[in-house]
């Protein structure tokens, strides 16, 4: 693996390390807090972090064996990248039911999620600068999913922190109650619209 590839690999490395936190914390906040963008947030976690490994380990294995030719080497990102967006369509879809399945105003101590949703701001937005670079140095499938995908998850963790915010400072309301849907809306539509153009572009079909 020359220089260039280690630097992706490291990278998608760092990713993995600082995305196991994220739904560790908030499954522990969840025993104080039940909004449902919180749900939402580390459904969504959960899902990227095992979208991550799986990329991990397909970056590592078409860049680390040099008699993989680029037929297979296409052949596993094809995989590793469906998997991506199969998990993401999958968590979207629940999200979107438990949204309209919450009608409690009492969202308990969102703070835990609404810090990880904070840190989520800074620390993707890093990634997703860091991606970007890479994958116009190496025009590799794995790092330019990777990315968009950063790029929108930058995003919806503006959204998240938020709805998030709103429930903090006007709790157990009509407001928090509607803001917090809207938040977990958004992260649902986000995880769906990614999944799909995903599967969809690496699947020859038009996105």
């Amino acid at each position: 693996m020359d220089r260039e590839k280690k630097s992706g690999f490291r990278t998608l490395l760092v990713s993995v390390l600082m995305s196991a936190y994220g739904p560790v914390i908030l499954g522990l906040g969840l025993r104080v807090g039940h909004s449902t963008t919180q749900i939402a947030d580390f459904t969504r976690r959960t899902a990227e972090l095992l979208a991550l490994i799986v990329a991990l380990i397909v970056f590592a294995a078409t860049n680390g064996r040099k008699a993989m030719d680029a037929a297979e080497k296409s052949a596993w990102e094809k995989r590793g990248n469906t998997f991506t967006g199969v998990i993401m369509c999958i968590s979207g879809l629940s999200m979107l039911i438990l949204s309209f399945l919450s009608t409690d105003t009492d969202k308990g101590n969102v703070i835990p999620a609404l810090v990880i949703a904070l840190l989520g701001v800074i620390a993707n937005t890093i990634f997703w600068r860091r991606y970007t670079v890479l994958y116009h140095r190496q025009n590799n499938a794995i790092l330019g999913v990777q990315a968009r995908l950063y790029g929108a998850k930058s995003a919806v963790d503006v959204c998240v922190t938020v709805a998030l915010a709103a429930v903090l400072v006007f709790p157990g309301t009509g407001v928090s109650l509607w803001l917090d849907r809207v938040g977990s809306v958004l992260v649902a539509l986000y995880m769906l619209r990614c999944g799909i153009k995903t599967i969809r572009e690496f699947h020859g079909a038009e996105t």
